[in-house]
């Protein structure tokens, strides 16, 4: 049980992070390119779909991750019991 919770939460973590920074960037194109006149949390165009694509990111990259950790930590408990 442990261990499901260490690697649920080492992948959301890295993940997370990953998503955080992918959504950033992504969100910055989108904004920089086609929706100059977006406004959130006080930035405008690229900025604010910066800020939108990174809380997405992080959020469906955390997502993502916890649930490829702790599969993976099910993955390592059956290698060890064929041991």
């Amino acid at each position: 049980m442990k261990g499901k919770i260490l690697y649920g939460l080492g992948g959301a973590v890295t993940l997370g992070l990953i998503g955080f920074i992918v959504g950033l960037i992504i969100g910055m194109g989108v904004g920089g390119n086609n929706d100059s006149g977006f406004e959130f949390m006080g930035g405008v165009g690229y900025e604010a779909t910066g800020y939108v694509g990174a809380i997405i990111g992080a959020v469906v990259g955390a997502a993502l991750g916890a649930l490829m950790g702790m599969r993976f930590s099910l993955l390592v408990k059956k290698r060890k019991a064929d041991l």
